[in-house]
């Protein structure tokens, strides 16, 4: 899997169409879970796009700080179901702390996460923050990377 990271504006159509439908695909109908996946967040959004075989098969979007939490944040993180096997997880995540290393290297790093995954943003370095709410109907918990 080669890691492209882009600027809303630099995403082609075709990048931007695989990278809804994978979000979509697992948050939407995987997951069984109706909600507005197209928030017009994505604009400020860096886009941290896992491709192979020329198809989006993981993705973050990040932001900086203030623009969706206080601090720098890492939001929508997903993996094509056939694709985890592989790590792949871990990769777009590594990639995208090291993207926000480069670009904000003072900030902290926040993100919302479903709460099966804490132990998987444990190993990343993130803490839990807070109590446990529900986002969307899917248990949640904020996590912290200083």
């Amino acid at each position: 899997m080669k890691v492209i990271v882009k600027t809303f504006e630099e995403l082609s159509n075709t990048e931007l169409y695989q990278l809804m439908r994978l979000r979509s695909e697992v948050f939407v109908v995987e997951q069984d879970c109706i909600y507005q996946d197209l928030d017009n967040k994505d604009q400020k959004a860096l886009h941290v796009l896992g491709v192979k075989n020329q198809n989006v098969v993981a993705y973050t979007r990040v932001f900086m700080p203030g623009d969706y939490f206080k601090n720098t944040s890492i939001g929508r993180v997903v993996v094509e179901k056939e694709e985890r096997k592989f790590g792949y997880g871990k990769v777009i995540m590594e990639a995208s702390l090291e993207e926000i290393k480069k670009r904000f290297p003072e900030s902290s790093i926040e993100l919302s996460a479903q709460t099966y995954l804490i132990k998987f943003y444990n190993d990343l370095g993130f803490k839990t923050s807070g109590e446990e709410y529900l986002e969307d109907g899917i248990p949640h918990i904020r996590m912290i990377k200083k």
